[in-house]
C-alpha cells in the first residue's frame, strides 16, 4: 500500500488504437479490452510505473455487458489478490462510435 509518498501518475483516455492510431477490434470488446490494457501498460512504463503501482482504474463503457471482457484483459496484467479500486461508468457514447470502452488509471510511483 502506498502511504502518500511518491509521484502521482494519471493515464486517461486509453482506447483501442494501435501504435499507428488504427482502431483495434471494432465491435469486439475482448480485442478492445486487450488493446486498451496494453496501451495502459505502455503508458505506465513510460512514466516509470507498472500495474503494481496502480491505485485506481475507471472503466467507461458503452454497454455494461463489456465488463467481462475488461475483467479478462485486466487479469492478464493484475492478479485478483492485488486489484486496485475501480469504478465502471456506462456512457451514452465515447469519442468515436467504434470505441466500446475507455479506461483511465491513477498510480503512485515511489521516489
Amino acid at each position: 500500500m502506498v502511504l502518500g509518498r511518491g509521484r502521482f501518475v494519471a493515464v486517461s483516455g486509453q482506447v483501442a488504437v494501435d501504435e499507428d492510431g488504427k482502431v483495434v477490434g471494432e465491435r469486439d470488446a475482448v480485442a478492445q479490452a486487450r488493446q486498451v490494457f496494453e496501451n495502459l501498460r505502455r503508458c505506465l512504463a513510460a512514466a516509470g510505473a507498472t500495474f503494481d503501482e496502480v491505485l485506481k482504474l475507471t472503466y467507461f463503457v458503452s454497454d455494461m455487458a463489456h465488463l467481462p471482457a475488461i475483467r479478462a484483459a485486466r487479469a492478464a496484467h493484475i492478479p485478483d489478490d492485488r486489484l486496485p479500486a475501480a469504478s465502471a461508468v456506462q456512457v451514452a457514447a465515447l469519442v468515436r462510435p467504434e470505441f466500446l470502452l475507455e479506461i483511465e488509471a491513477f498510480a503512485v510511483v515511489d521516489g
